[in-house]
């Protein structure tokens, strides 16, 4: 009787123990899916986050803001300068620059040709900045710039290797120069700022790529 009665609780003891381990194993196992499923939802916030910056990169979207910020900054030989980030990634979409014409930020992969090129219609803002960032300088002008100043300015790029030239009618002043992160306003053709802005700027110290290509780019 009494061995019978060890016998019972004996078994009792090891269906306890047996018991204790089960909610053990299901305690570690429900920790185990908890951590597992933390990793998941990590994985998958990461991969959101590196598709949305894929996207970003790839020119994605309907625009780019490349409103870094910054402001000018007029040096006493009348030079503007931007003091501030100026964005270098490509994007293959329009970009909304915060000032006209640009002088720096987020462009196209592709440059617009500035061996001397004159364009006499409106280029692509993405474009020029590229060549901007290759050591161009960017003569701009407006419908109020005096055409004897366009033909001038004209006749001096075309001879200047690393410049252009097109219209923009969207900017303040007659006649501008922009290098990448520099721009001035002159007077015209025969203002000595002009030949002074070529002098310091193309393929200047504040080229991002000096002698990066100004050929084989677009041209129209």
């Amino acid at each position: 009787m009494g061995s019978a009665k060890k016998s019972s609780a004996s078994r009792s003891a090891r269906i306890e123990e047996m018991r204790r381990a089960e909610k053990a194993r299901e305690r570690r196992n429900r920790l185990l899916v908890i951590a597992a499923s933390v990793v998941v939802v990590a994985g998958l916030v990461a991969g959101s986050v590196v598709l949305v910056q894929s996207q970003s990169d790839d020119g994605g979207g309907a625009a780019a803001d490349s409103k870094n910020s910054g402001k000018f900054v007029t040096g006493a030989d009348g030079v503007r300068k931007w003091e501030g980030e100026l964005g270098r990634n490509h994007v293959t979409k329009a970009v909304d620059y915060a000032v006209s014409p640009p002088v720096g930020g987020d462009h196209n992969p592709v440059w617009m040709n500035c061996n001397g090129d004159v364009y006499t219609d409106e280029i692509n803002n993405t474009n020029a900045v590229h060549s901007l960032e290759h050591g161009a300088v960017w003569v701009t002008y407006n419908a109020s710039a005096d055409e004897a100043d366009v033909e001038a300015l004209a006749a001096k790029v075309k001879k200047t290797p690393y410049t252009l030239m097109s219209p923009v009618d969207g900017q303040k002043d007659p006649i501008m120069l922009s290098a990448w992160g520099h721009q001035r306003t002159v007077t015209g053709a025969k203002d000595p700022n002009v030949d002074a802005f070529f002098e310091k700027f193309v393929q200047g110290e504040q080229t991002p790529e000096p002698g990066a290509a100004c050929t084989n780019g677009l041209s129209e």
